[in-house]
């Protein structure tokens, strides 16, 4: 199956990191390569590293990059430091993170990502690790609606697990659709028609088999600790829990003194390290959602190194 994904928030993400030719860039979500291509065109005698923990990604990425100043690294963005520090480079003048699952993952059937394909319960963007059948059919009831819950917001995540257990104690849940099903027999008949009733679960638990959260935790910091001086780190969310977390340490970096408002005078000599290019986070066009429905969810972040 061809590798196709189109890259959102592509006109805005460029002009945000405002690409130098003589510039070292670093995209931490390579994909199919359509953001790290553009990124890369721009380039005369800086370098683009391309990172991706999807092999499959790697190999496209490869490809499409190769005539181009870059270099393609099979790895998870939160190691970025470590594989920078291999290349030797010290500091960057920009960093991209377009977080969530590529059109590509949830278009290939075999890689189980759609609750609209009939597929194994797989779920890996690395294809390595626990997978989302291991989850589903081995995970106590408390654990699987803290995990619909928690990363889903399913506000029927006990039922929905409940349901799972029943069924998997006499026959293994081994794909996508038979999930599918299953939670939607789980839920009331009303919230069968606010969108497709599995959407929540089967993004609590692909966010749950990849770890993304804790990788965006882990990564956030690195990141931006990598930036020149008025370097740019520009990421895209896709649900309210990753936005959620990039738009507080965000603001963690833009906050100065901390001292308590009774203090006569600063104590703690903190001052912001970086500034926000804009208070809200860019969304697509109407344009953009109607030509890429998937983009809808979408938010672009971005914060200056001070």
């Amino acid at each position: 199956m061809e590798f196709k994904h189109k890259s959102v928030l592509l006109e805005e993400t460029l002009e945000a990191l405002s690409v130098k030719p003589n510039g070292i860039y670093l995209d931490g979500t390579a994909g199919g390569a359509g953001h790290s291509s553009e990124i890369a065109k721009h380039l005369k005698d800086g370098l683009l590293v391309a990172l991706d923990r999807d092999p499959d990604a790697v190999a496209v990425a490869t490809e499409r990059l190769k005539a181009y100043p870059a270099k393609v690294i099979n790895a998870k963005f939160s190691t970025a430091d470590a594989v920078l520090e291999e290349l030797g480079i010290k500091e960057v003048d920009g960093i991209l993170l377009d977080l969530g699952v590529s059109s590509y993952q949830l278009d290939n059937g075999d890689r189980g990502f759609s609750y609209h394909k009939d597929a194994p319960l797989d779920m890996r963007m690395s294809k390595s690790g626990i997978t989302a059948s291991d989850i589903v059919n081995t995970f106590s009831e408390q654990e699987l609606a803290d995990i619909f819950r928690r990363f889903g917001e399913e506000k029927f995540a006990l039922r929905i697990a409940s349901k799972i257990v029943q069924v998997r104690s006499t026959n293994k849940i081994n794909s996508t659709l038979e999930l599918a099903e299953l939670i939607s027999s789980a839920v009331p008949a009303a919230a069968r028609r606010d969108g497709h009733p599995a959407r929540k679960c089967f993004q609590a638990l692909r966010i749950a088999v990849n770890g993304e959260l804790d990788e965006l935790s882990a990564a956030l910091d690195k990141c931006f600790n990598l930036l020149a001086k008025n370097g740019v780190l520009a990421i895209i969310t896709f649900h309210s829990l990753e936005d959620r977390m990039v738009k507080q340490k965000f603001k963690e970096y833009c906050t100065g003194c901390t001292c308590p408002p009774d203090f006569p005078i600063c104590v703690c000599g903190n001052t912001p390290k970086g500034r926000l290019l804009t208070r809200k986070p860019i969304e697509p066009t109407a344009q953009e959602l109607e030509e890429n429905p998937r983009s809808r969810s979408a938010k672009l972040r971005v914060i200056i190194k001070n």
